[in-house]
This record gives C-alpha cells, sequence and structure tokens, in this order.
C-alpha cells in the first residue's frame, strides 16, 4: 500500500479530469460570438458549441424556444468547420478511454489495499490505466487547442439561414468549455504519468513467487 500513493492520486486526478472531459464535451459555450446585429439575436451574443448554437431571442424564431434558441448540428451539414467535427469524435474517445483508464485503476488499487501479491494483477493494469489516461488526455488538447486556434483568429462559420446566425462575428472569445478542456487535458496527463510510476515492491516474498 505505501507503493501506491501516487497511483492513489492519479485516480483521483483521472476521476476529477475524466468528469471535466465530459463537462466539456456538454457545454454549449465553445466559442462565444458577438454580434452587432441583435434583431433576432437580442442580447448580442451567441454561443456556438460542438454540438449546437444557441442565443437569446425575445422574438418567436423557432416553435418551444421563445428566449433561447438553438439549433442542433447534425452529420449531414457540411458547413461545420474541421475542428467542431473532430472535437465531437475525440471527447467521445477521450469519455470511453478515460473510463476504461479509471476502470483499470480501481482494479489495481483493490488488488493492493487487498493485500493481493501478484504483480500480474497489479502493475500491468497501472500501466494499462496510466496509457489510458495520457491517450485521453491527447484525445481532449487536439480538439482545444484547435479550436483556440479558431477563436483567437477570429474564423467564421458559414450557418444557413435557418441559423438565425450571421456568417461571421464582430469578434469571439474562449467560452468556459475551453477552460474546462484545459483543465481536464492537464489532470488528465498527471494522472497518466503518476500511474505509469508505478514499481511493484521487490521484497523476499515476491521474488520467490
Amino acid at each position: 500500500v505505501s507503493t501506491s500513493h501516487l497511483q492513489l492520486a492519479a485516480f483521483f486526478l483521472g476521476t476529477v479530469g475524466w468528469i471535466l472531459c465530459t463537462v466539456s464535451m456538454g457545454i454549449v459555450e465553445w466559442r462565444v460570438w458577438h454580434v452587432e446585429n441583435t434583431t433576432i439575436i437580442s442580447s448580442g451574443i451567441a454561443w456556438v458549441g460542438i454540438w449546437k448554437v444557441c442565443f437569446i431571442s425575445y422574438l418567436h424564431v423557432s416553435p418551444g424556444y421563445r428566449e433561447q434558441f438553438c439549433h442542433k448540428f447534425s452529420g449531414y451539414d457540411s458547413f461545420i468547420p474541421h475542428e467542431i467535427y473532430a472535437a465531437q469524435g475525440l471527447l467521445l474517445i477521450a469519455m470511453v478511454t478515460g473510463l476504461l483508464g479509471l476502470a483499470a485503476t480501481i482494479f489495481a488499487l483493490r488488488n493492493v489495499y487487498m493485500g493481493i501479491t501478484h504483480k500480474t494483477l497489479i502493475a500491468p493494469f497501472f500501466l494499462v490505466g496510466g496509457c489510458l489516461y495520457i491517450f485521453a488526455g491527447l484525445c481532449v488538447l487536439i480538439p482545444v487547442s484547435w479550436n483556440f486556434y479558431s477563436v483567437t483568429h477570429n474564423q467564421s462559420i458559414a450557418f444557413p439561414p435557418s441559423y438565425y446566425m450571421p456568417s461571421s462575428p464582430a469578434a469571439q472569445e474562449a467560452g468556459t468549455a475551453i477552460p474546462a478542456g484545459i483543465a481536464a487535458v492537464i489532470l488528465l496527463l498527471l494522472s497518466g504519468m503518476f500511474s505509469l510510476s508505478y514499481r511493484f515492491p521487490m521484497t523476499a516474498n515476491t521474488i520467490t513467487k
């Protein structure tokens, strides 16, 4: 047990990182667009996520959405930029691989705290968990950095007229999903390194086995 403190910390960091990854995937505020025409977008601010775009409108622009109008992206929408498509796929992969990493770490920690001394039931699972954490972190890093690049360069999106969105904003900034994604990357990479640092103790009992 005394040799697995870092791996226990890796489990907690990985759990928080996985939660932040999942949260960032569901948050619509990836890009915050500031628009000049407030005829439909009443607040002058629209939120562009990886699954949908939303804004506040005091006009009846769509049935069931009187104040907040949201239009979900479809897999057949050709106007969606590549960084949004990449974020959809890579974050789903990160969520699955991060969950598998947590499962591997839980199994290894269970064996440690139950006093199981078989090396094959502990060290390989910490190794697998660490690799999965790092892979999940990289899967989050790519879309987060790519979308942040698009925000800093004020890149436009050619929305169709049914979205009631301008093709380009007057200005845009990073939404809350990007800092959440950055935090998820840091925590997942740290948990991966902590898991990979495990060294099985070489005692007389384990040598004889």
